[in-house]
């Protein structure tokens, strides 16, 4: 790797190496070389270790009255392959990968390729320069998934993000009623609304008991107008302290 090309992908990554070495065999695939230790492989391991760790401490302060599974939820999206794979082909990593013969075109490597080379840059700068610059790299382009990922798991779990609300508000927390049942056992339709101290949101079907709670939930967060139905049709949680 010469100097020209080393300047550009430190420009890339907003990260200038210490040791150059280290970036060079993390753009090391198995198939440029004779041995696998020698490839970019072993800084995947480490680096992929480093992506969990800083997603997880982030969610984990960001997110304060979240719950376990919530978390895991929104983390799984964040450090997915196919996530890890877009920010890959965002950086234009694949510019700079050297592959085999074998293995065609740079520009249409598989996403396992790609997501793994931005996992290997990971462990890369974490062995260059410690926790800090790697958790730098990680957010200046992971953060915005994280609130993407945290926004999309809110549209099916109303049920946490009302209970988050009122905690927020310092209000009774969420009781649900069962108001109705409909249908032969098998197939039974339930409505049920939320009740708050002495008020009453108004009553939502639902093929389960769950599934009812779930738009029960919703119909007392678009009347507290901590949510908002957009034009499109998808469900907007509002920000609240």
């Amino acid at each position: 790797m010469d100097a020209v090309e080393t300047e550009q992908i430190e420009a890339i990554l907003d990260y200038q190496f210490k040791d150059h070495d280290l970036l060079e065999l993390a753009l090391r695939h198995a198939s440029w070389t004779d041995s696998r230790l020698q490839s970019n492989e072993r800084l995947e391991f480490l680096g992929d270790a480093i992506l969990g760790m800083v997603v997880c401490t982030t969610l984990f302060e960001n997110f304060p009255d979240s719950l376990e599974g919530d978390l895991t939820k929104i983390k799984s999206n964040v450090v997915s392959r196919r996530a890890c794979a877009d920010v890959a082909n965002e950086l234009e990593l694949q510019r700079f990968l050297k592959i085999g013969k074998g293995m065609g075109s740079r520009s249409n490597l598989p996403q396992s390729l790609a997501a793994a080379v931005y996992e290997s840059v990971i462990g890369a700068i974490y062995l260059d320069g410690g926790l800090e610059p790697a958790r730098d790299f990680i957010l200046a382009h992971m953060e915005p998934l994280i609130q993407q990922a945290s926004e999309l798991g809110h549209q099916h779990n109303f049920k946490s993000v009302l209970q988050q609300y009122l905690q927020s508000q310092e209000k009774p927390g969420p009781v649900y009623v069962i108001l109705d049942e409909q249908g032969p056992d098998h197939a039974k339709c339930f409505e049920v609304c939320v009740e708050m101290g002495h008020h009453r949101f108004p009553g939502c079907w639902g093929p389960s008991k769950k599934q009812a709670e779930q738009q029960a939930a919703l119909e007392a967060l678009l009347e507290l107008k901590a949510a908002v139905k957009t034009e499109d049709g998808h469900i907007r949680i509002d920000k609240y302290d």
